[in-house]
């Protein structure tokens, strides 16, 4: 198994930043490393995801998990589970009004040996995601 992720907690209500999550057109507006996302992020979609790390190649995943306000997990990966990738958006009311939220992608499967050396090192691009996202959420 394979795990990065990033947190920060933001000063705005849970469904302000749930609205932005599922707004696909928006995000390269507020999240550095996207060049775009192609589809409409609701449950059970299929979108395609066009990131700065590798611009010439799409990631289809499909939307496992849409818990309004609360959670969305985004799964891809190879068939039979031979490589997988999930990544978690993770939304927690905090104390002080606004929210704890969490960014987490898991890399598992047989082949993961084999493509590790290949995946980008994803802690630069969460935190730059995260930091996003606070600055949109609060902005608004």
């Amino acid at each position: 198994m394979l795990e990065y992720n990033a947190s920060t907690e933001i000063d705005a209500s849970a469904e302000r930043v749930w609205e932005i999550l599922t707004k696909a057109s928006d995000y390269p507006e507020w999240d550095p490393y996207c060049i775009r996302i192609e589809g409409t992020i609701l449950p059970g979609a299929k979108i395609k995801a066009f990131t700065k790390l590798a611009p010439d190649r799409a990631f289809p995943v499909e939307i496992t998990t849409f818990k309004p306000g609360k959670k969305m997990v985004w799964s891809g990966g190879m068939p039979l589970g031979l490589f997988k990738g999930e990544r978690f958006f993770e939304i927690t009311p905090s104390a002080a009004g606004g929210v704890s939220f969490t960014v987490r992608e898991v890399f598992t499967g047989p082949l993961l040996p084999l493509f590790r050396k290949s995946l980008p090192d994803m802690n630069e691009p969460f935190a730059a995601f995260v930091q996003g996202l606070k600055e949109r959420a609060e902005s608004a």
